[in-house]
């Protein structure tokens, strides 16, 4: 399973600059590749092959006088953002003929110069390494200072230098790590759970975990930073520096709650073998009034951490239809007592007359209808339970995506 481990990095000025110029070289080839891509597509001509691009946009574009400046950065970083629009294309033509899963794609853009967030890749025949003293040593860049927040499981196959909008710089690393290791690290255990999607989990042992609400904790400070961006003149030094300061805030909320749901989800994994959540419609609620509170909690990226852990683990994790009736349904007798507004949160069971409090009777019920069960060994059994699809993951600080835990 391959994970990314993400940590700080802290280049000085020098390396700054270095890194802005790879930023930016590796940006102009991406585009060039776009423009002769799309110039092909309007003269009905083939489109190029990697092999012609890469001549044509690297090797002979060094020997011009517009072009010249891409000889200061590594022909890695040029080669991986070649790739990178190749991969681009490659996604884009399949969810054209409907063999790639999710929404439709557009076509390949081009990068702007002002993008918020920039990346370059370093593969391993980049020649980067980690010095004795902890530094990573990139090609053309130099030793930069990481803050190492964990040792790494094994070495990596490449790295990825990001800068997010709050101009942080992070060094991202690709690692294949052993199954028999990881699973040893989390014994079987015979306990099973089901959580209900309501405050921000509710556990069928009656466990209720309320949402931090980091959002709503930072909008003073948020309105105030972007109120005074709203008041600096366009394209003046200090709307620069109100922009950082609210990508900062930003950058904080969401720092804040990728840590909770990192710990939440561990805990869950750790304790339990098998998990059933509901496969919840985040885009639907994200439709209602309730669209700000459902974007803090995160219970997409939750579930994201939940998967990739749970086959990381060796944990069984089921997702159950989001239309079964849940909250309708009596976990004691099974009768079906019809839907029931929001602010009934509890209710009594004509059948059998249990009170049920709403919430942790969901949770009971989103278990019973995943069907766990253990086995004698203490590993879940049900029947056509496929795992989690891998996903990539980081780890402490990363800004984007999930993180290794």
């Amino acid at each position: 399973m391959q994970l990314r481990y993400a940590f700080r990095l802290y280049p000085d000025a020098a390396q700054q600059a270095a890194l802005a110029r790879a930023f930016g070289c590796a940006r102009v080839v991406f585009n060039d590749a776009v423009r002769a891509r799309e110039d092909a597509r309007k003269a009905g001509q083939a489109f190029l092959t990697a092999g012609e691009l890469s001549r044509k946009l690297i090797t002979e574009a060094k020997k011009t006088a517009s072009r010249c400046w891409l000889g200061e950065v590594s022909a890695v970083v040029l080669q991986q953002s070649l790739r990178d629009a190749e991969s681009a294309y490659r996604n884009f033509f399949a969810s054209q003929r409907g063999t790639r899963k999710g929404p439709k794609l557009g076509s390949p853009r081009f990068k702007p110069r002002k993008d918020a967030r920039q990346s370059i890749r370093f593969t391993a025949n980049a020649r980067w390494n980690i010095t004795g003293s902890g530094r990573l040593n990139l090609p053309k860049i130099g030793a930069v200072k990481v803050k190492w927040s964990r040792t790494l499981p094994a070495t990596p196959t490449s790295v990825t230098v990001i800068k997010d909008a709050a101009g942080r710089y992070f060094a991202s690393f690709v690692i294949d790590t052993d199954p028999a290791t990881d699973q040893a690290r989390m014994p079987a255990t015979d306990r099973t759970i089901g959580i209900d999607l309501t405050h921000f989990a509710v556990l069928s042992d009656g466990t209720k975990i309320d949402s931090p609400r980091f959002l709503r904790r930072a909008e003073k400070k948020l309105k105030k930073a972007q109120r005074e961006l709203a008041r600096k003149e366009k394209g003046s030094k200090n709307r620069a520096k109100a922009r950082l300061k609210v990508a900062r805030a930003h950058a904080e909320v969401a720092d804040a709650r990728r840590e909770f749901h990192h710990q939440l989800s561990t805990r869950l994994i750790s304790e339990n073998q098998g998990i059933a959540v509901e496969d919840l419609s985040v885009k639907a609620l994200a439709r209602t009034k309730l669209a700000k509170s459902v974007h803090d909690a995160g219970w997409s990226s939750f579930i994201g951490m939940l998967e990739y852990k749970a086959e990381r683990y060796g944990r069984t994790l089921v997702r159950i239809g989001r239309f079964t009736p849940t909250s309708q349904t009596c976990s004691t007798c099974g009768a079906v007592d019809g839907p029931k507004p929001l602010h009934v949160r509890e209710w009594t069971c004509t059948a059998c007359g249990t009170v049920h409090d709403r919430d942790h009777n969901a949770a009971l019920n989103v278990k019973q209808a995943a069907g766990l069960a253990v086995s004698a060994c203490g590993a879940p059994v049900r029947p056509g339970v496929i795992l989690a699809q891998r996903e990539e993951t980081g780890s402490h600080g990363f800004p984007t995506g999930n993180r290794a835990a």
